[in-house]
C-alpha cells in the first residue's frame, strides 16, 4: 500500500491518494454552520464516488429522527442494565447540546448535511464510525471503579455549571470539533478514555474509508480525528476491526470481588451462629437487612421516589449487595418507572432538562436516573458498614 500527494487544501480539507484512491477528508466542527455550509459546497463540487460520514447507525437515527427520545423504552433499558450508558450518552448530548444553543446551530448538523447532500445527488453513503454503544461500553468496562465515579461526576457537573461563555470563547469553539475536544480533554485525564474514544475510532473510520467502493471518496469527519487518520492511511498497515467491536469482559478480579464479599458475609453469619449462638446470628443478619435497607431507602426518599420503591428497595438492597447480578439501583428504577412512567412531553424535554439540577425531581424519567444512582450509593454504603459490623464480630 502505497500513498502520495498528500495536500492540505485548507486548515478543513486535507487531499490523500492510497493505493489509487482519492481521499478528500473534511474536518468539521460539530456544532458549526460554517462546517455545515463547507461540506455542502465539497460534495456538490466533488461529485464524489461514495460520502464517508462520522456518524454510526444509531447517531445517525439519533440526527434524522426528532422523537428518538420519545422512542426509548425505559423498562428494557433498565432490564437490559444500559441505565449508566444511557446516563453516559446523555451527558455527551446535553454538553453539545448546551453549546450547539449557543452557537445558533445544532450538533452534528454537518454530518446530517452530508447525508443530506449524498442522498439528493445519488451518491452512496458509508456510515463509518463504531456503533457509540460499543465505544462506551468498552470505555466503561476499561474503567477503574474509582475512575467511573470521577468520571460521573466530573460530567454532571460540567453539565450543571452556570459559567458563561464569552463572545471570544463562542469563536474559537466555533473552530473545534467539539465532541472530540471534549473526549480529548477526558483523555488526558484517563487515558484509557483517549484510547477507546479517539484512537480506536481513527483505526475504524480509516478502514471503511479505505473499504468504501469507488475511486473518489469524500469523507467528513470531526477535525479532531483528521490527524490520526491521515497517520493510519499513509501506513502500509492493515486493522482487524474485530478487536476493537467487542465488548471486552468484566476484570476477572471483579468477578472474584463480586461473588467474595457475599462469600465471606454468608460465611461469617454461619460462623457467629455455630460459635456464638442463633441469636448473634439473627442480631448480625438483622444489622445487615437495616445497613443496607436504611441508606438505599434514604436514597429513593432524597430523590422523592414513588413510596413503592422506597419499600421495595428498602427488601432488595439487603438481598442484591449478596449477588453482583443485580443492583439495588436497578430493581428501584424498575420499580419506579412502572408505578410513575415518564410522559411523552419529558421525553421531549429530555436534554434540556438534564442541565437543570431542580428537573432531576420534576422530570419523571430524569428521576429514574436520580433514584437509580441514590440507591445505588445508598447500597454501596449499607454493604461496607453492614459488611464491616459483621466480618468485626466474627475475631
Amino acid at each position: 500500500m502505497e500513498y502520495k500527494n498528500i495536500k492540505i487544501v485548507s486548515d478543513d480539507i486535507t487531499r490523500i491518494n492510497v493505493s489509487g484512491k482519492n481521499f478528500t477528508i473534511i474536518g468539521t466542527a460539530h456544532i458549526s454552520q460554517k462546517s455545515a455550509d463547507l461540506v455542502k459546497k465539497v460534495i456538490e463540487e466533488e461529485k464524489p464516488d461514495t460520502v464517508c460520514v462520522e456518524l454510526d447507525k444509531q447517531r445517525y437515527e439519533a440526527l434524522s429522527n426528532k422523537k428518538r427520545w420519545q422512542e426509548l423504552d425505559i423498562k428494557e433499558i433498565i432490564k437490559n442494565k444500559q441505565l449508566t450508558t444511557l446516563v453516559v450518552n446523555l451527558i455527551l448530548a446535553s454538553y453539545q447540546k448546551k453549546l450547539g444553543k449557543k452557537l445558533g446551530v445544532s450538533p452534528g448538523t454537518e454530518l446530517l448535511v452530508a447525508t443530506q447532500v449524498a442522498q439528493d445527488n445519488n451518491i452512496p453513503i458509508v456510515l463509518c464510525d463504531r456503533d457509540v454503544k460499543i465505544t462506551l461500553k468498552r470505555a466503561w468496562n476499561k474503567m477503574s471503579l474509582f475512575q467511573k465515579l470521577k468520571f460521573l461526576f466530573s460530567g454532571l457537573a460540567g453539565v450543571f455549571e452556570k459559567q458563561e461563555i464569552t463572545e471570544e470563547e463562542l469563536e474559537k469553539l466555533k473552530e473545534k470539533d467539539i465532541l472530540n475536544e471534549l473526549m480529548a480533554e477526558l483523555g488526558k485525564v484517563m487515558p484509557v478514555l483517549k484510547e477507546v474514544l479517539i484512537d480506536e475510532r481513527d483505526t475504524y473510520i480509516t478502514e471503511k474509508m479505505r473499504n468504501a467502493e469507488g475511486k473518489n471518496i469524500v469523507a467528513v469527519v470531526g477535525a479532531g480525528h483528521v490527524k490520526g487518520i491521515i497517520e493510519k492511511l499513509k501506513s502500509a498497515q492493515t486493522f482487524d476491526l474485530e478487536e476493537i467491536v467487542q465488548i471486552p469482559p468484566p476484570s476477572p478480579l471483579l468477578k472474584i470481588i463480586g461473588w467474595g464479599i457475599p462469600a465471606v458475609i454468608i460465611g461469617s453469619l454461619i460462623y457467629i451462629g455455630f460459635t456464638q449462638g442463633i441469636l448473634a446470628a439473627k442480631a448480625n443478619s438483622l444489622f445487615w437487612i437495616l445497613a443496607n435497607g436504611i441508606p438505599s431507602a434514604i436514597g429513593a426518599i432524597i430523590a422523592l421516589a414513588h413510596p413503592v420503591t422506597i419499600i421495595s428497595v428498602f427488601f432488595a438492597a439487603p438481598l442484591t449487595s449478596l449477588t453482583p447480578v443485580i443492583g439495588a439501583g436497578y430493581v428501584a428504577a424498575f420499580v419506579q418507572a412502572y408505578f410513575s412512567p415518564p410522559k411523552v412531553k419529558e421525553f421531549e424535554t429530555l436534554t434540556d432538562d438534564f442541565n437543570k439540577i431542580s428537573m432531576w425531581w420534576k422530570n419523571r424519567l430524569l428521576k429514574v436516573f436520580l433514584v437509580f444512582i441514590l440507591t445505588s450509593l445508598g447500597s454501596a454504603l449499607g454493604t461496607y458498614v453492614g459488611a464491616y459490623k459483621i466480618i468485626s464480630n466474627v475475631f
